[in-house]
C-alpha cells in the first residue's frame, strides 16, 4: 500500500514538473516569435503619426542644416555598423558624429532656435562621445536611444533631410522598456541586437 502511495505520488509530482517546464518553454518561444514575427518595415505607422514634438525651424537660411546633414550622414553609418555589431567601425563613426556635431555653427540663430540647436547638439556631442570611448557592444547601444532621438529632432526641426528617414522602434531594447533609433531604409534592421533579432521593430514616424 506503501509503494502505491510513494508510486502515486511521485508520479503527480513529476507530471506536475513537466506540466510546469513545458508552460515555460512554450510562453518564451511564444514571446520570441511574436517579437520575431512584428512589422519587419511592411506596416507604416498611421498617416501624421508624431513620435517627436519639435518645433518649426525650416525656414532657417545659412548653412546650419547642411552641418546638421553631416552629423545624420555619420550617425546612419554609425547605426549601421550596430546593426552589424562591429564595435571598432561604429566606435569610428562615432567619433565622425562628434566632429560633426561641433562643426555646427549655430551663431546665426536666434532665441528659441539657437538654445533648442544648443541644447539637443549637447545631447549628440555626449552620448557620441561616449560611444567613441569605448569599445564594448553593449556600452555603445546604450547611448543610442538619446543620440537617435536628439539626431531626429535635429533634422525634423530644421528640415535638413534629403532623404526619406524612418523612425524606427524596438519594444525589447533597454531591457524591455524599449527604444528607438533613425534610419533611411524602411526595412527594419534593429541596431541593438544586430543578428540576434534582425527583424525585431516597427516604423513608428516617417520624415519626407
Amino acid at each position: 500500500m506503501k509503494r502505491t502511495l510513494v508510486a502515486a505520488a511521485l508520479a503527480a509530482f513529476m507530471f506536475t514538473s513537466c506540466s510546469e517546464s513545458k508552460k515555460e518553454t512554450t510562453a518564451e518561444t511564444e514571446n520570441h516569435e511574436h517579437h520575431e514575427g512584428m512589422a519587419h518595415g511592411d506596416n507604416m505607422p498611421a498617416e501624421g503619426k508624431v513620435v517627436v514634438e519639435t518645433p518649426d525651424y525650416t525656414s532657417v537660411a545659412g548653412p546650419v542644416k547642411e552641418q546638421i546633414a553631416a552629423i545624420v550622414d555619420s550617425y546612419l553609418n554609425l547605426k549601421d555598423n550596430l546593426v552589424a555589431s562591429d564595435a571598432a567601425k561604429a566606435q569610428a563613426d562615432a567619433k565622425a558624429v562628434v566632429a560633426a556635431a561641433e562643426k555646427v555653427d549655430v551663431s546665426a540663430l536666434q532665441g528659441e532656435q539657437k538654445a533648442f540647436a544648443e541644447e539637443r547638439l549637447g545631447e549628440v556631442k555626449q552620448t557620441a562621445s561616449k560611444m567613441a570611448a569605448s569599445t564594448d557592444l553593449a556600452a555603445q547601444r546604450a547611448q543610442l536611444e538619446l543620440l537617435s532621438e536628439a539626431t531626429f529632432a535635429l533634422t525634423k526641426a530644421f528640415g535638413t533631410s534629403d532623404q526619406t528617414l524612418y523612425y524606427q522602434y524596438c519594444p525589447m531594447a533597454n531591457n524591455d522598456q524599449g527604444a528607438y533609433w533613425l534610419s533611411s531604409n524602411e526595412e527594419i534592421r534593429n541596431p541593438y541586437f544586430g543578428e540576434q533579432m534582425l527583424k525585431c521593430g516597427s516604423t513608428e514616424e516617417i520624415i519626407i
